[in-house]
């Protein structure tokens, strides 16, 4: 039976740390933490204050040298550099999204490293997922017809992401389309089909800050998808709708976690298993952290392949482009 897996993790700020712990609560017969490495020595004392049996590595060269699978959770430019330093040490990658911001990077990167890798999005392993895919598969959606998808925030970033609002409410790597939106891409692409015919808006009122709203129409496969989002508009810190409706009824799903299905009286009834996202949450971890032990042991896995996650960057990276873009660094 093959040894525990290692995983060292690339930066230290919500996402490292959360993976990180998601690791110290499986069995260390399964997975082991092969240490940690972040550029900023704040966010390592943090974690040592924290959690002082986790090993520091001085730089990234080493955290990769200790470990099979290598996490990745730096800002999104430096996504790409490590990844390919990860590949060519011969080790497995599990990236954070997005996948990078630099397009033909992200191309390029994805020719090369073949199936060598995989990216983050939770929905690959949420139990409410789960429920949509057993009730369209019994027919309760019955022929696909529209997905529409909208997202709301109170203030952008997000309270609990105040920490990174250097790079998450600026231009060039931050932004909820990135952030937020590519993961309900990331699961209509993966429910109903490749992304296309993109037609998008998106306003910068504030240069030099990200996106407070977005617009767009395109489509999965054959089906017609609406979009929209928007910073300001909503007293919830984070709400979303991702809904697919047929000739049948309809799903959806509510704030991250929530499975509902609408009746034949037009009422939503929710899935009696729901859970909240804080509860859901360390079960889809857990799930994830099943595919990255399939993916570093090159065996077949139900994570985000690369080609899902650059599908769904090119989306993300032409709404964030579109003609009503504000000039901005």
């Amino acid at each position: 039976m093959p040894g525990p897996l290692s995983i060292g993790i690339i930066g230290a700020g919500i996402m490292g740390e959360r993976l990180l712990r998601a690791i110290l609560d499986q069995p260390p017969g399964i997975l082991r933490v092969a240490g940690i490495w972040d550029p900023s020595a704040q966010a390592l004392a943090r974690i040592a204050a924290a959690l002082p049996a986790v090993p520091h590595r001085p730089d990234a060269a080493a955290l990769i040298a200790a470990s099979d699978c290598v996490y990745i959770a730096s800002p999104p430019a430096s996504h790409l550099e490590h990844a390919r330093a990860a590949l060519a040490a011969g080790k497995a990658v599990f990236c954070e999204k997005p996948l990078a911001v630099d397009v033909a990077d992200a191309r390029a990167f994805v020719t090369q490293a073949g199936g060598r890798g995989a990216v983050n999005f939770p929905f690959a392993s949420s139990l409410a997922v789960a429920s949509l895919r057993d009730w369209i598969a019994q027919g309760e959606v019955g022929t696909v017809s529209k997905v529409t998808i909208e997202v709301g925030f109170a203030t952008w970033p997000r309270p609990w992401q105040a920490d990174a609002a250097g790079w998450l409410d600026r231009t060039a790597q931050g932004g909820f389309t990135r952030e937020v939106v590519s993961h309900f891409l990331f699961l209509t692409r993966r429910l109903v089909g490749p992304l296309h015919d993109l037609v998008a808006t998106a306003s910068f009122p504030e240069p030099g800050r990200s996106e407070r709203a977005i617009k767009a129409g395109l489509k999965a496969g054959e089906i017609a998808v609406s979009l929209s989002g928007s910073v300001g508009t909503t007293p919830k810190d984070d709400h979303n709708i991702w809904m697919l409706e047929g000739d049948k009824g309809a799903v959806r799903l509510c704030d991250w976690s929530i499975a509902e299905r609408r009746l034949p009286d037009g009422t939503w009834q929710r899935d009696p298993g729901a859970l909240t996202q804080e509860q859901a949450r360390p079960l889809a971890l857990k799930r994830q952290l099943e595919g990255v032990i399939k993916l570093a042991r090159g065996e077949p896995h139900h994570l985000a392949t690369l080609d899902e996650a650059l599908d769904v960057q090119e989306v993300v990276e032409a709404i964030l482009a579109s003609p009503a873009k504000a000039t901005g660094s």
